[in-house]
């Protein structure tokens, strides 16, 4: 199977996520796509954590699933779910495949509003910046009471540049 790229996964933080032991929570954060995980550090005791770290995924199938998975760390117990979210990384790669290399700095793409079909919980904008195609997302997690994680996502193609996608 070949690789299509390299998504990167810019988990940025969490906003008020759900508390699962008596008056805190260990958050952190999985990311799962095929048969791939990959997982940001625990950060202590804290509902809004800042992650800011980059998780990697190689692309094989543009239409597999990714789903953000978001855990309370135990010690003597299993960890806690604190909701999931899917990230749909469809709209991304159409605006990559647009072949809009030349474009200014700091353009907005394309806007992806929240819908039944994805996470969203506000508008998502795919940007043009700094020579790369990137896209800021907040997705409000689900089978939880609360809880949003802000991500970015940025695709690497596997021909050694950040450009189109053949699929």
């Amino acid at each position: 199977m070949n690789v299509l790229g390299v998504l990167k996964i810019r988990v940025r933080r969490g906003i008020n996520l759900a508390i699962r032991d008596s008056f805190r929570s260990d958050p952190y954060v999985v990311i799962t796509m095929g048969g791939q995980k990959s997982k940001t550090r625990v950060i202590k005791e804290n509902c809004n954590p800042v992650w800011n770290e980059e998780l990697s995924l190689a692309l094989y199938d543009p239409n597999l699933p990714i789903t953000l998975t978001v855990y309370d760390k135990d010690t003597f117990t299993a960890d806690d779910k604190m909701g999931n979210a899917n990230i749909d990384i469809k709209p991304y790669l159409d605006a990559i495949n647009m072949g809009l290399e030349g474009l200014p700095d700091g353009v907005k793409v394309d806007r992806v509003q929240p819908n039944r079909e994805n996470c969203l919980s506000d508008e998502s904008c795919i940007l043009w910046e700094n020579g790369k195609m990137t896209q800021k997302m907040l997705l409000r997690l689900q089978n939880v009471e609360c809880g949003e994680i802000e991500i970015q996502i940025e695709l690497i193609s596997a021909h050694g540049k950040r450009g189109r996608l053949y699929i």
